[in-house]
C-alpha cells in the first residue's frame, strides 16, 4: 500500500487562547479529491491554514509525504508542493490580471501549469490578461485565484470556500473544471459548505463540527440523516 500525500496527526490548533481545532486526524492519497465540510466556525479555514504553514501547530501534526511540515513558514510549505487559494481570493489590486497570475509561479517549480494552460483552462483570463484584477467579477477572481495557485504547479491544492459568494450558475462552471485539473494528477482537499457541491466532487468526505471531526467516510456512503447530524451536531 501506498503511502499517504498528507497526513493530519492529532491536530489542535489556537487563536491565542482559543482551541479552534481538536485532535483532528486525516488522511489524504496522491491524486484523490477530498472535501471537508462544516458550518461556520466549525474550523474549516483554519484546519487549511495549519496545513499551508499559517499557523503555528506540532511539527509531527502536519506530515507531507512523509516528512514532517507542521509549524513550517508558508513559503515551506509551498515550496514543498502545498498551495493554497485562500477565501476570498485575495488577489493584488495593484496587479493586472496576468501580473498576479505570475506571481504563483515565481518559484519556477516544474509541471503542466503555465501561463498559456491556465489561459486555456479559464479564457475569460486570457480576455482579461492585462487589465487590473480589480476590474475582474467575483467569479473571474475566483479563477484567477485558482489560476495562481496552480502556477506554483503543487502537488496539493487546498480551496477555500471557493463557491462562497458566487452565484449557482458560476459555481458550476468553476467546478465543471475542477476534474480537468485533477486529471493532471493534481490532489485537492476542498473546504465547502454547499454539501451538495462537496459530496458531488469528492471521494472522501470529512465533517467539522466545533473544531472536532464528526464524520468522515467515503462520499458515496455518507446518507444525508449522518451528514445533517454531523453537521449541525444533532
Amino acid at each position: 500500500m501506498s503511502k499517504p500525500l498528507l497526513e493530519v496527526r492529532d491536530l489542535d490548533a489556537h487563536y491565542g487562547d482559543f482551541q479552534a481545532l481538536f485532535g483532528v486526524s486525516l488522511t489524504i492519497s496522491a491524486g484523490t479529491v477530498v472535501s471537508v465540510i462544516g458550518a461556520n466556525g466549525a474550523g474549516k479555514s483554519t484546519l487549511l491554514k495549519c496545513i499551508a504553514g499559517v499557523m503555528p501547530v506540532r511539527r509531527d501534526a502536519i506530515m507531507f509525504e512523509s516528512t514532517p511540515i507542521g509549524g513550517a513558514a508558508a513559503h515551506v510549505a509551498l515550496a514543498h508542493g502545498i498551495a493554497l487559494v485562500p477565501e476570498g481570493r485575495r488577489l493584488f489590486p495593484s496587479l493586472t490580471v496576468e501580473e498576479n497570475l505570475l506571481v504563483g509561479g515565481h518559484l519556477g517549480r516544474r509541471g503542466p501549469w503555465h501561463l498559456e494552460r491556465i489561459y486555456q483552462l479559464f479564457p475569460m483570463l486570457a480576455e482579461r490578461a492585462q487589465m487590473p484584477s480589480t476590474v475582474l467579477s467575483g467569479g473571474q477572481q475566483q479563477m484567477a485565484a485558482i489560476g495562481r495557485a496552480l502556477m506554483s504547479n503543487p502537488k496539493l491544492l487546498l480551496c477555500d470556500e471557493i463557491s462562497l459568494g458566487l452565484a449557482p450558475i458560476v459555481i458550476r462552471d468553476i467546478y465543471a473544471r475542477l476534474p480537468e485539473i485533477v486529471a493532471e494528477g493534481m490532489t485537492l482537499l476542498i473546504v465547502e459548505q454547499d454539501i451538495a457541491q462537496a459530496l458531488k466532487i469528492a471521494k472522501e468526505v470529512y465533517c467539522l463540527q466545533e473544531g472536532r471531526v464528526a464524520l468522515a467516510g467515503e462520499a458515496g456512503s455518507l446518507t444525508r440523516q449522518k451528514i445533517s447530524a454531523a453537521y449541525f451536531g444533532v
